[in-house]
């Protein structure tokens, strides 16, 4: 005797492409980077714990406030590229093998960060001669290959689907946030044009700094947990957005793919899609103005009237463009 599913059961299984789309469909997951992204999570998980304990600070912070925040972002960041590689479905070697080089540097990278905190002296802008701060900046040289890595995954992206069309948007606008959030990092170095000078490290020693994270005020900080400037420009926080908007672009697209279950008009991947590239339009549009701000020496906590008025039209356009897509995949349902 045939069995005919019940409407629910109907609703269920026509949504399952949607509720799964982010998880199901990949190959095996990029072990170099889950190792990178572990390691990047027990580091932030240690630095955490260590701060109430550890009372050195380097200028008013913990000497720990930068390990965790760097263990934070290769672990966030380090397992969204390990999860993007594994659905690939053309040129997957030349995939695990970027991947593999970002691993390789992200490592060294945020391991030379753990030992300056490690050692109670600054890891970015020092000019001191001794042994641990030239292995530092040694390691340092090789971050562009953080950039030129996730760049280049980013391209091989370009050319092929990766899950459903709302997947391939969140990896793709994603990617390219993430690329300019690593850029931002790069521009520092050349919009932050500050003097040589000298500030003390957690062991009362006299470091030389030559450039800083900021404008306006080179080592500026206030801001709890972060250490962003409160009293003049900070690139980092344009960094910081850039860089982790894949993991909101993927958040955004599992919100989705869960109400897609209960409303039919949302199961169309196209839809879908169609408002994680609104939503990432108007997330770069913030990215922008946030590194106009910063550049104009602007505290990301104090922004003027044309710094409000960039960040509502960005959510503007994002919201409009949404909403115009969500009214039309409605009227099409109801047809």
């Amino acid at each position: 005797m045939s069995h005919t599913p019940s409407p629910a059961a109907a609703d269920t299984a026509a949504a399952r492409p949607a509720a799964y789309a982010l998880t199901h469909g990949g190959r095996r997951w990029h072990r170099p980077l889950v190792a990178l992204a572990a390691a990047g999570g027990a580091v932030a998980l240690f630095s955490l714990a260590a701060m109430p304990f550890d009372d050195r600070t380097l200028l008013g912070e913990s000497v720990w406030s930068k390990p965790f925040k760097f263990g934070f972002a290769f672990f966030a960041y380090a397992l969204s590229l390990a999860w993007l590689l594994s659905h690939l479905t053309r040129l997957r070697r030349t995939g695990w093998v970027v991947g593999t080089g970002f691993a390789v540097v992200g490592l060294v990278d945020f391991a030379v960060v753990v030992a300056a905190a490690a050692a109670g002296t600054f890891s970015h802008f020092n000019g001191a001669d001794t042994p641990l701060n030239q292995l530092v900046q040694f390691a340092f040289d090789f971050v562009p290959v953080l950039f030129l890595t996730s760049a280049a995954i980013g391209v091989i992206v370009l050319f092929q689907r990766v899950g459903d069309r709302a997947v391939t948007a969140v990896v793709r606008w994603g990617l390219a946030l993430a690329s300019l959030g690593m850029l931002a990092a790069i521009f520092i170095l050349a919009v932050a044009d500050q003097p040589d000078r000298t500030q003390v490290d957690a062991n009362g020693d006299q470091v030389p700094l030559s450039g800083g994270h900021g404008v306006g005020d080179p080592d500026g900080s206030g801001m709890f947990l972060t250490g962003w400037s409160t009293t003049g420009g900070d690139l980092r926080v344009s960094h910081f957005i850039g860089l982790h908007g894949i993991q909101v672009l993927i958040g955004l697209a599992m919100l989705l793919s869960l109400l897609a279950a209960g409303r039919a008009w949302l199961r169309d991947d196209r839809v879908r899609a169609g408002i994680v590239r609104w939503f990432a339009l108007g997330y770069s549009g913030v990215f922008v103005t946030t590194v106009w701000q910063a550049a104009r020496g602007q505290a990301f906590t104090a922004p003027d009237a044309a710094t409000l008025a960039a960040f509502a039209a960005s959510v503007l356009v994002a919201v409009l463009g949404i909403a115009v897509t969500v009214a039309r995949a409605r009227s099409a349902a109801r047809v």
